[in-house]
């Protein structure tokens, strides 16, 4: 993944919608003074930036960024080179090299314990071994990308390698099988509104269909894709499903419609300078000129797409090459050409596709499922191991109820006298070291979340357990002084809860939305036991993987969206609560309705809980919304802008 260093061109340069502005500005950033670090980031962005449009000087670029890479002892930027190398050369259908080049950005990433990085170049690895049908080699690979992706949790990233999967099936004529992935990974495209993905995933699903005799489900599908893939100019995937359209056509004899479609095909596979593609092309064109008896266009093709995969290596397209040219010699009746052709296209066809190959397909794929099955079966043993030691903790926690009132007292004021002075000793170093650097005020943040957690958290479970005790001890009779002592446990619970919270984030310099997301998820799960009575249905559309907040955006956050749930169960006498969380390109959303007795929001006093959520909102630059009538519940909505990583 590349770093495009948005964040330094709003500095430096106005922002620039044209490519050819963007490395513009890339080669000015490179006269001012920079860092070493950020000058090897600009050279590798040039280099990806150059590979759509010159060779020459993505080579030169690249090249440029792992020398001083490797001056500096950058071990990320000499990587990343390295990984921009296999990118351009796959561009050039030179598959072999790209994979060599990977290989050599593997053992850094790896070194470096990069674990996106390594999935990302597996995933790479698997789709150049699977060009030169190199097909025990493509599954083992994108299965080790897809463990990876899972473990992550990235989404767009498994539906991708899980697609990249499909494919090898379907090379390997398992179409039924292929089918069924493909339309799996369309399903979490479009869940996840991945348009470019979904292009991808029509292009298959009509192959899929179509070499399962069904044309009308794969034009259905072509059609689909060529209409997303030209909303959006993906011209890669645009040649693909013309080439493949136009073969459909050629079958129904449909040859003027069909010769349009691969010459819309040939045009963009040229501009891209994709070898491979255009020997796919040319295959199918010289069946078309075949087809009509133009027996010399037809050779010529064959020949040109011969020529291009044995330049690229590509196995598949070879052997086609070869039963296209069978073909056209029994057409001419030139037995020695034909004898010729088929003996090379019957090796080729026994070297791709025998048993051994598919074995071994087989079982690394029955590995995959059965570590799937394995840690399946792990979870559910952590599980009941948590749940015995859970029980125990509270036979443990019975036994250490026996202390007295007295000594409960004298304890409790001392420690709080203690802390108290400690709190004051704590932000008088904070106010004298404003002005110091950023990792010792990072320290002292982590120094105070320990001691809070140490202290008070225990302090506050010291209390909770002394007032359960009491409860024993009190007179049966006495319930107005049980019910006191209740409202106190809860309190100190309560306070628990968000002491536990604040640490959380004060334990953060950042806080990733993954990490909000979850947050939010564990509040639900805590309210779903005290309200039974209330269905929660949580969405979300967030597509970014690089989202950040703030420590204190992402607080403030959490505990508007506590106090608005809180709000709702406890007043809005609700039976389903809805929250959704979605993005724009600026702003994250997020958005909690209910289905209760609402109320005029002209007329009622909405008290300090709103003034609270509103005051927590404005703080971090955001911006919230109550709208709600009687009986047709509430609704708050909250927009806030969003900070993005910078992509790796």
């Amino acid at each position: 993944m590349k770093l495009k260093l948005a964040t330094l061109f709003s500095i430096v340069f106005l922002s620039a919608s044209a490519q050819n502005n963007v490395i513009d500005s890339l080669k000015l950033l490179l006269k001012t003074q920079i860092s070493d670090s950020t000058k090897v980031k600009v050279l590798g962005d040039l280099c990806w930036y150059y590979s759509g449009i010159s060779t020459d000087s993505a080579f030169y670029f690249g090249n440029a960024a792992l020398d001083l890479s490797k001056k500096t002892k950058n071990l990320n930027g000499e990587a990343q080179a390295y990984n921009d190398f296999g990118i351009i050369h796959y561009k050039l259908s030179n598959f072999d090299t790209s994979i060599s080049f990977y290989k050599k950005a593997l053992l850094i990433r790896i070194k470096n314990k990069d674990s996106a990085g390594v999935g990302s170049l597996y995933n790479k690895m698997g789709i150049s071994y699977q060009r030169i049908f190199k097909m025990d080699s493509a599954i083992y690979f994108n299965t080790k990308a897809l463990e990876i992706f899972e473990k992550l949790k990235n989404i767009q990233y498994v539906a991708l390698i899980k697609n990249n999967i499909a494919n090898i099936y379907f090379n390997l004529k398992q179409y039924e099988k292929a089918l069924t992935e493909h339309l799996e990974v369309a399903e979490i495209r479009t869940r996840i509104n991945d348009e470019y993905g979904l292009v991808h995933s029509y292009t298959n699903i009509g192959n899929s269909y179509l070499y399962l005799k069904d044309t009308v489900q794969s034009l259905t599908y072509y059609k689909k894709g060529i209409e997303v893939g030209e909303k959006n100019n993906y011209e890669q995937e645009l040649s693909a499903l013309y080439n493949n359209y136009g073969g459909v056509l050629k079958d129904q004899n449909k040859y003027v419609e069909a010769l349009k479609m691969f010459d819309k095909s040939l045009k963009l596979r040229k501009k891209l300078n994709d070898s491979y593609g255009i020997s796919s092309v040319a295959l199918n064109m010289g069946d078309l000129y075949l087809q009509t008896g133009k027996i010399n266009n037809a050779e010529l093709k064959f020949r040109e797409a011969l020529y291009l995969a044995n330049k690229t290596n590509a196995n598949e397209l070879k052997m086609n090459s070869y039963k296209s040219l069978l073909y056209l010699f029994a057409h001419k009746n030139n037995s020695d050409s034909v004898i010729h052709y088929q003996k090379l296209y019957s090796v080729m066809q026994d070297s791709m596709f025998n048993s051994r190959v598919t074995k071994e397909i087989a079982e690394i794929q029955e590995k995959y499922d059965t570590a799937q099955r394995e840690k399946e079966i792990s979870q559910q043993k952590e599980q009941l191991l948590k749940s015995e030691l859970e029980i125990k903790n509270k036979n443990l926690y019975a036994l250490l109820l026996g202390s007295g009132l007295l000594v409960f007292s004298i304890i409790s004021f001392g420690l709080y006298k203690r802390q108290q002075h400690k709190k004051r000793e704590y932000l008088n170093q904070l106010q004298l070291k404003e002005a110091q650097t950023y990792s010792k005020l990072q320290d002292q943040r982590l120094r105070i979340s320990r001691d809070l957690h140490d202290n008070i958290g225990s302090q506050l479970t010291f209390i909770i357990s002394s007032i359960d005790n009491l409860k024993f001890l009190t007179d049966a009779t006495n319930e107005k002084l049980k019910n006191k002592l209740a409202e106190i446990n809860q309190f100190a619970s309560a306070t628990i809860g968000q002491l536990r919270d604040t640490i959380w984030a004060m334990n953060k310099n950042e806080i990733s939305y993954q990490d909000l997301q979850s947050r939010l998820l564990t509040f639900i799960e805590k309210a779903k036991t005290v309200a039974t009575t209330i269905q929660f249905h949580f969405t979300s559309n967030i597509q970014s993987s690089n989202i950040v907040f703030s420590s204190i955006k992402g607080m403030n956050i959490f505990r508007v969206f506590q106090e608005a749930i809180n709000n709702t169960i406890k007043y809005a006498e609700a039976t389903e609560i809805n929250i959704l969380i979605s993005e724009t390109d600026d702003h994250i959303n997020f958005e909690i309705h209910d289905n209760g007795k609402g109320f005029d929001i002209n007329t009622i006093n909405l008290g300090n809980g709103l003034e609270n959520m509103q005051r927590r909102i404005l703080e971090v630059g955001g911006k919230i919304t109550v709208t709600s009538a009687p009986n047709n519940g509430t609704s708050i909505k909250i927009i806030c802008p969003k900070n993005k990583t910078n992509a790796v």
